[in-house]
């Protein structure tokens, strides 16, 4: 007779064999991931796979095979239990019949996207009333069909709709854009009551990235025609533009305070965020993207402003889902997410009466700002108030940690060679995050400091004494110049002269024993959404190298509107480190005096330094380990591009891969951050051209991708 242990065991084999071929579909299995709050990587290590295979899995690229698809199929079948799907869509986001509400105000009028200019006869007139009664406003929900890819997925009623919507007026009918197709009727007449109608009735925004942070607050972007019917101007004056903001006396402002809303310190500008003091842990809070006022920078958005509302939408939608709802641009929104993944503040366990209170949330910046050591004050920080105006401090004044711009002259054996070659390593400052120890508190003076790796800080010491091959740059600085004596170095530098054999002996530094791995959590969210739209473009990490080059060709055109969210996460990347050590910016300000980014617990040039040091180091150690291996050496290094000289147009004409595998330390093809891309190739007759037309300084690691000799800079910011 057998056991109920084993009755037990009999049945739930009974349940993973039907669990076989009982998958959710993709769309729904990154929904119960993410509603549960799980990462790519902790489904892979529950499950013993890779992480790459679970996105695979999420995106419909690839199936789980047995025995990881039963255990896979258990897992979502648990999810799906604890996070149902909203009953107002169906699995796949198609939005159904709006809910009916008694005694509520109505919820916003589903209905199918179509033509900007292709509208549905309204069911009633416009009342005279600045926002029509909601009975006015229910005509029949007509059913969307967007693309599955693109569908609103969330476990949140409250935000049914998505993060975002694109407010555009079209035959003089307002109308919200959502992802995945989803229009919405705008019924609100002015601005005070388009956010009030955000709040209440149109389900936008997003939950929260970790449990003690905030739910991302609705993100409403504003056409020019929805500008326009909303009393703003459709284009800033130049003085408007200079100050960055509506004057104080604009007929909007006036609108807003009569109505009890507020601006924050910014005031109206392209990324206006519009509230009400929060009444315990309700939120009344908007953000307004104004496309008319530049608020989507090309650099980072592309021609994204002049897509159509309801690509626009999709476009916005997928770097919300992937990244954050945007909070002002790229470089904004990069720190922002690093505050909503490391929340300064938690609930306290209950005390005596059962209360809860708020307290430091460990491995969080805090909610203070700390002061940074003098070495790593910019110039016109208020500490170095007390320097003569014109003072240029030496290395051993100031850090210096920036990223290579570094090259030399061709060997006369590499101008036998036919081509340079350029190699671009992807997401280089993201790779660079993940790992790093930074400081989380203020720093200790130490004087004559025994250095330690593990350490995070600034370091005072000497390595002018370290001799390493011409043919390299120094790691060092970043000019590539063999340091001259004594200089403030972040411990990844120092650390990594320890790594190649050499003494350090520190005079004094800087360090931070308050420390932790910041970003990690960052840098994570950070590749899934790189690695996530590599994929929509057709380039995948299960690819060969050969595969990978052939799939970079062209990838921008397979799909131009994930194109952009691509370069949008790159600009995030590099923005949000930058933004680390924002720099005064107008408003009257004078050296000497402090400027509002220091304010900010994420005012940090310690971070950003030891970020950008890593990558430097980076860099410096995957050629080192190239130029043993193969005694081939880089001609120019310009941030996270290395070119080569080499007889063939690819890189593959000059890595070292043995048996389709690459040189374990050195640079791999690939797109997962860290590894490396093929950034351009040009002759070695250009390359000697250009130096001989613009001087030897020409670091042709800047116009290897086109040939174009330009004179834009990358600086990393």
């Amino acid at each position: 007779m057998p056991t109920e242990n084993e009755l037990f065991h009999a049945v739930d084999a009974l349940l993973e064999q039907v669990a076989q071929d009982d998958l959710p579909d993709p769309a729904e299995r990154k929904r119960l991931r993410e509603a549960a709050g799980l990462s790519q990587a902790q489904i892979a290590a529950a499950l013993n796979a890779r992480r790459e295979a679970v996105g695979n899995w999420e995106a419909g690229r690839t199936e789980p095979r047995p025995p990881k698809r039963a255990a896979y199929a258990r897992l979502l079948e648990g999810l799906a239990a604890r996070f149902p799907a909203p009953a107002a869509e169906s699995v796949k986001g198609v939005p159904t019949a709006p809910e009916t509400f008694t005694g509520q105000p109505a919820p916003a009028v589903a209905r199918a996207a179509e033509q900007p200019r292709s509208r549905p006869a309204r069911v009633a007139p416009p009342q005279p009333s600045d926002v029509a009664p909601p009975t006015s406003r229910r005509p029949a929900a007509k059913t969307a069909t967007p693309k599955p890819a693109s569908a609103t997925q969330t476990a949140d009623p409250r935000f049914a709709h998505g993060p975002l919507a694109v407010i555009d007026v079209a035959d003089g009918e307002v109308s919200a854009y959502c992802r995945g197709g989803l229009v919405l009727d705008v019924p609100a007449k002015s601005l005070p009551a388009l956010v009030e109608w955000t709040l209440t009735e149109a389900k936008l925004g997003a939950p929260r990235l970790h449990r003690s942070g905030k739910d991302a607050d609705p993100l409403v972007v504003l056409t020019d025609a929805a500008a326009e019917r909303y009393g703003l101007p459709v284009r800033l004056s130049d003085e408007e533009r200079r100050a960055g903001r509506l004057p104080e006396n604009h007929q909007i402002l006036k609108q807003l305070e009569k109505a009890n809303w507020q601006l924050t310190r910014r005031g109206f500008g392209p990324w206006a965020r519009i509230y009400r003091p929060a009444q315990g842990s309700k939120r009344s809070c908007v953000q307004l993207c104004i496309l008319g006022w530049n608020a989507l920078d090309e650099r980072s958005w592309g021609h994204a402003a002049h897509l159509p509302a309801p690509e626009l939408a999709n476009l916005l939608g997928a770097y919300a889902e992937r990244v954050m709802t945007p909070r002002g641009s790229t470089a904004v929104t990069g720190l922002e997410l690093m505050t909503a993944l490391h929340p300064p503040t938690r609930a306290s366990e209950p005390d005596e009466t059962g209360k809860r209170h708020r307290e430091h949330n460990p491995g969080s910046l805090g909610t203070e700002p700390v002061e940074c050591a003098p070495c790593e004050a910019p110039d016109g920080h208020p500490l170095l108030a007390h320097l003569p105006r014109f003072h240029q401090r030496t290395p051993d004044e100031v850090l210096v940690e920036e990223a290579y711009d570094w090259a030399r002259p061709l060997t006369d054996d590499e101008c036998t060679k036919r081509f340079v070659v350029g190699i671009d390593v992807n997401m280089a400052f993201a790779a660079a995050a993940n790992g790093t120890i930074v400081g989380l508190g203020a720093p200790v003076h130490i004087q004559q400091p025994v250095f330690d790796p593990k350490l995070p800080g600034s370091w005072l010491v000497d390595l002018s004494h370290i001799e390493l091959d011409l043919r390299l740059p120094s790691p060092f600085t970043p000019t590539g110049e063999r340091p001259t004596g004594p200089a403030w170095y972040a411990t990844p530098t120092v650390a990594y002269a320890v790594e190649i054999g050499y003494q350090v002996a520190p005079i004094e530094a800087y360090v931070r024993p308050d420390n932790g791995r910041y970003l990690d959590g960052w840098y994570n969210r950070l590749r899934d959404a790189y690695i996530a739209t590599m994929a929509d473009l057709g380039v995948t990490s299960s690819m060969g190298p050969e595969k990978f080059l052939a799939a970079m060709e062209g990838h921008k055109q397979n799909d131009p509107q994930m194109a952009i969210v691509l370069t949008a996460i790159k600009a995030t990347v590099k923005g949000g480190i930058g933004k680390l050590r924002e720099r005064p910016r107008g408003g009257g300000w004078r050296p000497g005096q402090p400027w509002p980014a220091l304010g900010r617990p994420t005012w940090r040039p310690d971070i950003r330094a030891a970020v950008i040091s890593k990558a430097r180091i980076n860099m410096h150690r995957k050629m080192l380990k190239t130029a043993q291996a193969t005694g081939q050496y880089p001609v120019a290094v310009l941030s996270d591009c290395a070119v080569y000289a080499a007889d063939g147009p690819s890189p593959l004409d000059f890595l070292p891969y043995k048996d389709g595998k690459p040189l374990p330390g050195g640079f791999r093809l690939g797109v997962s951050p860290g590894m490396v891309k093929h950034e351009g190739t040009q002759t070695v007759l250009w390359a000697e051209g250009a130096r001989e037309e613009h001087g030897p300084d020409l670091n042709i690691a800047r116009y290897i991708k086109d040939g174009n000799i330009a004179t834009t800079k990358d600086t990393g910011e």
